[in-house]
């Protein structure tokens, strides 16, 4: 019996070893593999605790200005024209119609009106944005998203160049009143003095 015991316990093991060991040795092998991948943790670790990575903290910042660029809008615009997601879909169909990319805009403009966001606003704001693209630099990173925000925050915003080549006014006062009689006295006097 006991001859029999043993011999059932060795044809048990032989199928184990020929059925289980390569699984197991695949096994090992994936182990091995995955823990060379994976390198010593812990310097890389430490490293991260003294000094934050500076992506981190170029990502943080950048979070902490569009933030802050959404509590602006809040505060700047009544309604729901200063909501984020109105902010943050209105800014991006302005920039899409900018960079003429049409369709996303249009698509992203759909968005806009499904939350209610007021159409008039996106209007209003890439007008603003087009008085102001002679001082759009692409070489400066921010130029175009800042314009865009200031134009959403305040879409009346005029360029300073263009009121500095208003005509010189006479040399006496005038009033509201008295100031298109004098534009139409100015060529009158001009053909004279030819």
């Amino acid at each position: 019996m006991r001859r029999r015991v043993l011999s059932l316990q060795s044809v048990v093991l032989r199928l184990v070893l020929v059925h289980l060991a390569p699984a197991a040795m695949a096994l090992l092998v994936g182990a091995s593999g995955a823990l060379a991948q994976s390198g010593t943790p812990a310097p890389q670790e430490q490293q991260g605790k003294a000094a934050p990575d500076s992506k981190s903290a170029d990502a943080i910042k950048e979070n902490e200005r569009k933030a802050a660029e959404f509590v602006e809008a809040q505060q700047a615009l009544n309604g729901p024209g200063g909501n984020p997601e109105c902010v943050w879909l209105g800014r991006r169909v302005v920039r899409l119609m900018w960079l003429d990319d049409l369709d996303t805009a249009f698509r992203h403009l759909d968005l806009y009106d499904r939350f209610g966001c007021p159409g008039g606003h996106v209007q209003a704001s890439f007008r603003c944005l087009t008085r102001f693209g002679s001082q759009i630099d692409d070489k400066v990173p921010r130029s175009l998203n800042d314009r865009i925000h200031a134009c959403w925050i305040n879409p009346g915003t005029q360029p300073q160049t263009a009121a500095a080549p208003s005509p010189a006014p006479s040399s006496s006062p005038t009033t509201a009143g008295s100031a298109a009689p004098a534009a139409g006295a100015a060529p009158a006097q001009a053909a004279p003095a030819k």
